[in-house]
């Protein structure tokens, strides 16, 4: 250095000097950002394009984004515990599992089952009634989408009913918020005369490839999907978002 400088001024020019050239290894070396990885991927590359467009994510995407609703289970079996009745970002999550928090008309959960094709055994019938009269109003109500309803459900015994359903081989899962919902099909599946394809096996398997395919956990919500076998009661598929129609080529 130029003996112009001053000793003090020397070191200071250093120490300067040496922290320019630290600060510029450490940004040369240091990793690029993370590609999203697993089943959530394609979602959060999809905010990533929204936020570096200039727009904005909504409350139900960070809400997401911040904790998936499939990873917070364990938090909504410690609410039960407690009677503690969710925060409005819980209340958003614990739809996945198919209970909406209808506050401030009612302080309790509505639970919404899915019934592909709208159609269960009569035992399992008799075993929602069971659930409804233990943990709920005691009643249940009956969907546009061939589905039931149990409301009235206290924070309490909001694990015992989605953990009661699933005993009797029915679920809740994906029932609200960003999901597909419960898949229709012909209501007189399998005895009308007149049917050219019986719906419920397709709505069937399309009703379990939702259930664990967790990346159509994201969709727009009420994303609806129907299928009729072209018989004498129609299932008005055409409302849907996706509709499959059976039709008599000549």
């Amino acid at each position: 250095m130029s003996s112009d400088f001053s000793p003090d001024q020397k070191r200071y020019l250093e120490g300067f000097v040496s922290g320019m050239s630290a600060s510029r290894v450490a940004r040369t070396n240091a990793p690029g950002k993370s590609e999203p990885v697993g089943p959530d991927a394609i979602h959060i590359k999809a905010q990533d394009r929204t936020v570096a467009a200039g727009g904005k994510l909504n409350d139900q995407e960070k809400i997401k984004r911040d904790e998936h609703p499939f990873d917070a289970y364990p938090r909504l079996i410690k609410q039960s515990e407690t009677n503690e009745a969710p925060k409005p970002a819980d209340n958003f999550r614990w739809r996945y599992y198919g209970i909406f928090y209808v506050a401030p008309t009612q302080t309790s959960y509505m639970c919404r089952l899915r019934i592909p094709n709208g159609i269960l055994k009569h035992w399992q019938f008799a075993g929602v009634a069971d659930i409804a009269e233990k943990f709920g109003g005691p009643f249940a109500h009956v969907t546009t989408r061939a589905n039931l309803q149990l409301r009235e459900i206290e924070p309490k015994n909001a694990v015992n009913v989605i953990e009661a359903i699933q005993d009797i081989g029915l679920c809740s899962r994906g029932s609200g918020a960003d999901n597909i919902r419960n898949v229709t099909g012909t209501s007189t599946a399998g005895i009308d005369p007149q049917e050219l394809l019986d719906t419920r096996p397709h709505a069937r398997a399309w009703h379990y490839h939702i259930l664990n395919e967790r990346a159509l956990y994201g969709l727009p919500r009420k994303f609806n999907v129907a299928f009729d076998g072209g018989g004498k009661i129609a299932t008005l598929e055409d409302t849907n978002d996706i509709a499959f129609h059976s039709i008599v080529l000549l």
